[in-house]
């Protein structure tokens, strides 16, 4: 006979195993159980029929605004391990919606505070952290990828006081929505990336949203197109004059997507080992089979080892000795545990793994985006590889 556990009672109710969140402060701990419970009230409810519908449900953004979780580290002082731990938390709510935070946070918010002027933060950023501003970042374009470094195509030219835009971008979050988009642009005169704030309602702007996407469908993508788009010159990130400064940007932002890899692998498990207690066949529970436990530990050992890597690399950003290698690592391994992770907890559930009322189907499909942007696998690969042999592979 085996004994039936209680579902709302099961041990390691986080699944922490190795009680990382100890490293934690105690002030620490509970505001991330604010944040836990706030996802748990506001998002998670409604994350399945906005992903249906594809898509975002903006009227969360006035509630997110009153949480107050805008830029962690820069201007609320916490550690990048919080920072880390809430973005996993985020995701493991719906990736959807951290990836929305992601985008507006880390790396438009990240790139006016590590990018612009004093003037021009005291002039945007106010605005931006209370969220009444929603922002997005145009990099990416439909002929430029993991290549854009030394490929983009959209250009500014100066004329006078202005700067004239022409281009387009492609897989812009945000963009059918936001205020702002900060848009990477290569300067005629030198050939050099340049940074601009665009303000979304300048003429010569237009955004359409991407359809037909089979993962992360609540966060609104778009192609942007830029036609002699007029902005002021106060509107160029002083700071972001070379694809160099993009960098400065992307490093902390890559190694955010790894703890998006986290917090999947941690909702993975979330929801196959309830469905493993709650569902039986053959008269019992099916987590009284032996190969559902071995998948189960397989996606626990998966998400902690992850976890552990996130936890080092948050140790160096907090040192100040994080370098681009490490972010790169760890993107590239996190997300290839996570994707391992996610189609044992989508075979555990079986049929209902192939649909969205279960959650696990969502979760799937969402690591396929986690694993491909911020640099694909093969990218960070070749970053990494770069750094052990001091030989190049990039061609």
């Amino acid at each position: 006979m085996v004994a039936l556990p209680d579902v709302n009672n099961l041990p390691y109710p986080d699944a922490d195993f190795f009680a990382f969140e100890q490293l934690l402060t105690a002030a620490q701990r509970e505001r991330l159980q604010e944040i836990r419970d706030w996802l748990a009230k506001e998002v998670k409810p409604i994350a399945g029929e906005y992903w249906n519908r594809g898509e975002f449900p903006r009227e969360v953004i006035p509630k997110l605004a009153e949480l107050d979780i805008i830029s962690p580290v820069r201007r609320q002082g916490h550690s990048h391990l919080f920072a880390g731990m809430m973005h996993a938390e985020l995701t493991r709510a719906d990736t959807s919606f951290a990836t929305f935070l992601g985008v507006h946070d880390g790396l438009f918010t990240g790139s006016i505070e590590v990018l612009a002027s004093e003037d021009q933060k005291a002039r945007w950023l106010p605005d931006i952290y209370s969220l009444k501003k929603i922002g997005a970042f145009g990099l990416t374009e439909p002929l430029g990828g993991s290549d854009v470094a030394g490929g983009t195509r959209t250009t500014a030219e100066r004329d006078g006081d202005h700067w004239i835009l022409n281009g387009a971008k492609r897989w812009i979050g945000n963009a059918t929505f936001s205020d702002y988009v900060v848009i990477w642009a290569k300067d005629v005169a030198d050939n050099q990336v340049k940074g601009f704030l665009v303000e979304t309602a300048t003429e010569g702007y237009s955004a359409s949203k991407i359809e037909n996407k089979i993962s992360l469908r609540s966060v609104e993508n778009a192609d942007i197109t830029l036609k002699n788009v007029r902005i002021s010159d106060d509107f160029h990130l002083a700071g972001a004059n070379s694809f160099r400064d993009t960098n400065k940007v992307l490093k902390t932002t890559r190694s955010g997507v790894a703890w998006q890899a986290v917090g999947q692998q941690m909702a993975a498990f979330d929801v196959a080992r309830r469905y493993a207690v709650e569902r039986h066949q053959f008269g019992k529970p099916l987590a009284a089979f032996q190969m559902v436990q071995e998948q189960l530990v397989t996606i626990l050992g998966n998400a902690m080892s992850s976890m552990s890597m996130m936890v080092r690399i948050a140790q160096l950003e907090d040192a100040g000795e994080a370098k681009d290698e490490h972010s790169a690592l760890a993107k590239a391994f996190t997300t290839e545990r996570m994707r391992e992770s996610v189609a044992l907890g989508r075979s555990i559930l079986g049929g209902n793994g192939i649909v969205t009322d279960y959650g696990m189907a969502r979760i799937f499909a969402d690591a396929e985006a986690v694993y491909s942007y911020e640099g694909t696998r093969e990218i960070n690969t070749l970053v990494t590889g770069r750094a052990i042999t001091g030989v190049a592979a990039f061609h």
